[in-house]
């Protein structure tokens, strides 16, 4: 081998280390560059912020009740049992006062009124008969032909057939009344809410066949705790929402109870909604809504920017890029807002993201969360 050749070995080994080092240094370097010297604490937090806006706020009451009509019956046999004949009507049909809901098969009742009616007849007869021999025998006893026992005898067997007279009379007219009552006829102007029976099935007095209401006015019906008793004094304002409809209506107190429920301490009030189109439904819920006391100042702010406990509420607001924890008296909230003291100031910058991983004086950075 020459010398030449020789020489070529170790000059191509040190080149390829040489490069090998410095693509090691250059790693090296690029990695270095990529590490964060900062600590994390020491790093702007991002966060959204808000501006608070000054108003006024007045504090509410919001009480669930229940919407019923203002008549409701429930039709069915009061003096006779028997089977159910025919049931003319359905849920949701209208009807007028003596229009025909359902009958009953009353054969045995219609036989009986028809046997009292004949035996009343008859006592009557016997009862004439009697006064027309009692008014002759006075008249004889006047002539001395008949005595006075006989004569008063004969007076009294009139009076016991009148009086007799009158019990069958009486009778006849229960008769007379349990052959109405197999005839059930609608007590008002109204619609069929409830069906409970089909013809075939037996009823006894005091079954509900059918049910009618009248949805003209109704009646919201709420309880209130005792406290609050002046707040729901008659001629107050306030808005009615109906969840059935989602509708709103604005309606005044119409009554309230003088006297609370001594099992659950509450007061009961009334409010009346002319409702002529029979859009409410009624056996649902509504919940009246009312202002109390006088509007005071406050902010208004997203109520997920705040931490509430009680009567207090802690939120962070951003002053020079520096997240400031503060704790405000509460106002109170409505439809996802809530209203502190305006202490903070109008236009404060109130964190609403990213206040989670906030601690107080830590540096941030801002984006504007206000649409």
């Amino acid at each position: 081998m020459s010398l030449l050749a020789r020489l070529r070995v170790p000059v191509a080994g040190g080149t390829g280390a040489a490069m090998v080092l410095v693509v090691l240094g250059s790693l090296l370097w690029r990695a270095d560059g990529r590490t964060n010297k900062m600590a994390l604490a020491q790093e702007r937090k991002p966060v959204t912020v808000v501006r608070a806006r000054a108003t006024t706020y007045r504090p509410t009451r919001a009480y669930v009740g229940t919407l019923q009509a203002w008549v409701e019956a429930s039709v069915g046999p009061e003096v006779v049992a028997g089977y159910v004949a025919t049931v003319l009507v359905r849920p949701g049909d209208v009807v007028k006062r003596g229009d025909v809901l359902a009958t009953l098969d009353c054969r045995n009742a219609g036989a009986t009124q028809l046997a009292v009616a004949a035996r009343a007849r008859a006592i009557d007869e016997r009862q004439r008969a009697l006064a027309n021999e009692a008014a002759r025998t006075r008249w004889l006893l006047d002539g001395g032909f008949v005595s006075v026992n006989e004569s008063e005898k004969k007076g009294a067997e009139s009076l016991s057939q009148l009086a007799e007279l009158d019990a069958a009379r009486a009778t006849l007219a229960n008769a007379t009344l349990a052959v109405s009552d197999c005839v059930l006829r609608a007590p008002f102007d109204g619609e069929v809410a409830r069906r409970a029976v089909d013809p075939g099935a037996f009823v006894r007095p005091g079954t509900a066949l059918v049910t009618l209401v009248d949805r003209r006015t109704i009646r919201l019906t709420a309880d209130v705790p005792e406290r609050d008793f002046g707040v729901v004094a008659p001629g107050t304002p306030l808005t009615v929402r109906v969840f059935a409809t989602g509708e709103e209506l604005a309606a005044t107190i119409t009554r309230r109870a003088p006297a609370a429920d001594p099992a659950s301490r509450t007061v009961g009030f009334e409010v009346d909604l002319q409702d002529p189109t029979r859009r409410i439904p009624v056996g649902t819920t509504a919940e009246a809504r009312l202002d109390v006391g006088a509007p005071i100042p406050a902010l208004e702010v997203p109520l997920f920017a705040a931490a509430v406990r009680g009567a207090k509420a802690t939120l962070f607001v951003v002053q020079g890029g520096i997240a400031r924890a503060r704790t405000v008296a509460v106002a109170g909230e409505s439809k996802g807002a809530l209203f502190v003291n305006p202490e903070l100031g109008d236009g404060a910058l109130v964190v609403t993201e990213g206040r989670a991983l906030l601690e107080d004086g830590d540096s941030v950075t801002t984006t504007n969360g206000e649409k």
